[in-house]
């Protein structure tokens, strides 16, 4: 727990030396790659983190490893769905109906896995 609290604070370092250092009208595909990829890992550090602090004070009686996994899981498929989302408004290439399908798309997934467990 402590290694995964570590590289999601260097992440979230990166997040925002990437907000400070990097100017998005000069940097082009490069800044907006570096932007999005900070972005997306510093979030999925810090829902993998909230998501297992949840789920281990709610679920006492588990062991507290059998929460990491789930909480990763379900923290990278809402880390993805912001970065794409947030990705697609950069582009001016979201619509209503493509969030939707985003959405069902990513609860299928996650209700696969719960399915398999």
């Amino acid at each position: 727990m402590m290694i995964m609290a570590m590289t999601t604070l260097v992440c979230r370092a990166a997040f925002v030396v990437v907000i400070i250092r990097i100017d998005p009208a000069t940097g082009g595909n490069v800044a907006l790659a570096l932007f999005f990829l900070s972005l997306f890992f510093a979030l999925w550090g810090t829902l993998s983190l909230g998501g297992f602090l949840v789920r281990y004070i709610f679920q006492r009686q588990e062991a507290p490893f059998r929460h990491v996994g789930i909480s990763l899981r379900q923290a990278l498929w809402f880390a993805v769905l912001v970065a794409l989302t947030l990705f697609l408004v950069s582009q001016e290439l979201l619509a209503w109906w493509m969030s939707v399908l985003l959405v069902i798309g990513l609860s299928m997934l996650e209700a696969f896995f719960l399915s398999r467990s």
